[in-house]
């Protein structure tokens, strides 16, 4: 029976301790900020698939000795946007 109180009281000391935790961070304005997040999920990929064409771009420049490549790349990519649109 001992054993049931010190659990009961241990964990009692824990959400206590959490209780003060939330408190603090909502009195130092941790969750204020309920935009940017929703926004920041938007950007990303425009940002990632910015990269990915200049990366693609560069590949395709560092590669140039081989034309034959370029050109295949270059009409693979076309018939993707004709085939999506």
């Amino acid at each position: 029976m001992g054993v049931i109180f010190i659990l009961i009281s241990a964990s009692l000391l824990i959400a206590v301790g959490f209780l003060i935790a939330f408190i603090w961070s909502v009195k130092n304005n941790q969750y204020e900020d309920d935009y940017t997040p929703s926004v920041r999920i938007l950007f990303d990929n425009e940002t990632k698939q910015q990269s990915t064409v200049c990366h693609a771009e560069e590949r395709s420049i560092s590669t140039n000795t081989d034309s034959s490549l370029s050109l295949r790349m270059t009409e693979n990519n076309l018939k993707s946007q004709n085939l999506n649109s």
